[in-house]
């Protein structure tokens, strides 16, 4: 069974390099490392695929071409039953998490995050890993600022990145990107380890 890895975010020239689009760079970003072949239109999934192999271990790495709220349909066709969800891992922007924080969490629930939810409905069940990137501004006490406005929540996701925040991202991406390798080579339990410590 392969593990399947999927980055999500939302299609076209506008988002990259968005706060929304975190989960997508940190898949881009293993693709390069890993020197996986370019990603290749799958029609049936509606997403962007390519294959290979980590230290003997098979990858898919999954790019969702659908806007973010309706990411499942791209990844039904890969994973199949509850038990194959157990090697799926999926890297998400977070807004309860400050920028610079990375979380590796397994069978929780969405904590409202429209394209996990849609992940959820899918495949029928929430035991899956997942990598969230903190996307918020840094509050009091190093905590994710909270913002009351849908509008500002709106805003902020399919922003930019900060010149500031930018720095902090490129290397919690690259830490990201780590960790979805440890989660191909070693399991969840050394990813987790790996991702959660500062």
């Amino acid at each position: 069974m392969a593990i399947v890895i999927v980055g999500l975010g939302n299609p076209g020239k506008e988002y990259e390099k968005t706060r929304h689009n975190a989960g997508r760079s940190v898949v881009e970003l293993f693709t390069k490392q890993e020197c996986f072949d370019d990603f290749v239109f799958n029609k049936t999934a509606n997403a962007l695929m390519t294959k290979g192999e980590v230290e003997g271990e098979k990858v898919v790495l999954i790019l969702p071409e659908t806007m973010m709220n309706l990411s499942g349909k791209a990844i039904m066709a890969q994973v199949k039953s509850v038990k194959a969800a157990k090697t799926l891992l999926v890297a998400h922007d977070d807004l309860d998490l400050p920028v610079g924080t990375l979380k590796m969490v397994f069978g929780r629930g969405s904590g409202g995050h429209k394209g996990v939810e849609s992940i959820m409905r899918a495949i029928k069940t929430k035991e899956f890993a997942r990598l969230r990137i903190g996307v918020a501004p840094v509050g009091k006490k190093n905590q994710a600022k909270k913002l009351k406005d849908e509008e500002k929540v709106i805003k902020l996701v399919i922003g930019k990145w900060k010149p500031a925040e930018e720095v902090v991202m490129k290397k919690v991406l690259k830490k990201a990107a780590l960790a979805a390798r440890l989660f191909a080579t070693s399991g969840i339990e050394a990813a987790t380890m790996f991702a959660n410590t500062r």
